[in-house]
């Protein structure tokens, strides 16, 4: 579940490594590629997005399309420190 998550987008995987600071280098490297599957598919993978989708469905949608959106300018963000952009 965890890969799948990298995979869409919905979590970044990176690292922080202080020590390359004083090598000159950039401390933050962005370990997470593009995202290669459906962001969508992987939330209704998720029983507790699955049901808040069952139960409320319109809000369901409002929160699925902000919580793509967010996870795209978090990941932006990421490129941005790793010096990706």
């Amino acid at each position: 579940e965890e890969k799948r998550a990298v995979e869409c987008g919905y979590w970044a995987t990176y690292r922080y490594n202080p020590e390359l600071k004083a090598e000159g280098k950039n401390p933050f490297i962005l370990d997470s590629k593009e995202p290669t599957a459906d962001f969508r598919e992987f939330l209704m993978g998720e029983v507790r997005f699955s049901s808040l989708q069952k139960l409320f469905p319109d809000t369901a949608e409002a929160l699925f399309e902000k919580t793509e959106k967010d996870a795209k300018e978090r990941l932006d963000g990421y490129k941005k420190l790793a010096g990706k952009e």
